[in-house]
């Protein structure tokens, strides 16, 4: 699975953000920290995704299925 992530300088800070998952955005020092928060940022937005999609199931039967998009 594959992102795009935009990173811009922004006074002495590096702000990051994936462009496909809205609420996944960061912060770094460096542009190298920024990177690895926002790697850090999407995969517990994932997560937490994830965790409320399957509590708010509805009971019975749900077809679940991983698919493919190509932009």
């Amino acid at each position: 699975m594959s992102f795009t992530a935009v990173y811009q300088k922004h006074g002495n800070h590096y702000l990051g953000w994936i462009e496909e998952v809205s609420g996944v955005n960061t912060q770094g020092d460096t542009l190298a920290e920024a990177k690895a928060n926002l790697r850090d940022a999407l995969a517990m937005v994932l997560v937490a995704n994830r965790m409320l999609s399957e509590r708010a199931r509805p009971r019975g039967r749900a077809i679940r299925e991983k698919i493919r998009v190509r932009v």
